[in-house]
């Protein structure tokens, strides 16, 4: 899909990944680009320098993305490009309580899962469009110090995979967004954890890459191209995966956060 003249939406827009989305999307020639975010002063900032328009949204409600998008396309025209990008981490394990367990499940699971539920009817009507969620490469591998983030993550992944092998005969492209840690609020202080054993990221290059996956129709994107490497050994000896993954543990011990 080339970005020039279409319609965008992107969440979790007022900093980070989000922001840098936007603002490479402007670049790229984009009709409208829809700023949404808790944040809505941070949304405003991002939307005004792209001549953009923000909404104030908590994505951990369905209620507020399917307003969203009814405004969108009942105001602006059919969203052609839906990005779910907006996530939340939670230090712990299994004894993380149930209420922070659902939170974060909604906010990086459920979100996607509305997004879609609104989004791939109107998509199909009219021919196709394009769903690109982020995910974190704690989907593909899991989380050190943090049990909700890499199962939600986990989940994200599957949900994406699921939604490209059931509606791409429908003219959907789905792309999943896979970085290790990237310099965000949510990394902020944590520069020196297991998520950034290759480097932290700006989110400016996570932008371009996904530009890149966009314009290919490419479903996985991996700004951090050592994770395709990790993917192989995980899968080659599982077991050998699990024994380098408790090093990690032993090391790092406490909170690592993805992306």
């Amino acid at each position: 899909m080339e970005l020039k003249d279409r319609i965008i939406v992107v969440t979790g827009a007022a900093s980070g990944i989000g922001r840098a989305l936007a603002l490479r999307f402007a670049q790229e020639g984009a009709r409208r680009i829809v700023c949404a975010d808790l944040n809505g002063s941070g949304a405003e900032d991002t939307a005004r320098g792209i001549d953009g328009l923000a909404y104030a949204v908590n994505v951990g409600k369905e209620h507020e993305i399917s307003a969203m998008i009814e405004r969108v396309e009942a105001e602006i025209g059919p969203i052609d490009l839906f990005c779910s990008n907006a996530g939340i981490s939670v230090a712990g394990g299994v004894e993380t309580a149930n209420d922070d367990w659902q939170r974060i499940w909604d906010i990086n699971v459920m979100s996607h899962v509305w997004a879609a539920r609104h989004m791939v009817p109107r998509m199909s009507a009219r021919g196709g469009g394009y769903l690109l969620n982020t995910a974190s490469a704690a989907g593909l591998l899991n989380q050190v110090g943090s049990a909700p983030y890499g199962v939600t993550k986990h989940a994200a992944v599957g949900l994406a995979e699921w939604l490209a092998m059931t509606y791409g005969d429908q003219g959907i492209k789905v792309s999943v967004l896979c970085p290790q840690a990237v310099r965000t609020e949510m990394t902020r202080g944590h520069e020196d954890h297991v998520a950034a054993i290759d480097g932290m990221m700006e989110p400016e290059p996570v932008a371009e890459a996904c530009v890149q996956a966009i314009r290919d129709e490419t479903f996985l994107v991996l700004p951090h191209p050592e994770v395709l490497g990790y993917m192989r050994h995980k899968a080659e000896n599982y077991d050998r995966w699990i024994g380098g993954m408790r090093k990690l543990n032993r090391k790092y011990g406490g909170f690592g956060p993805g992306s």
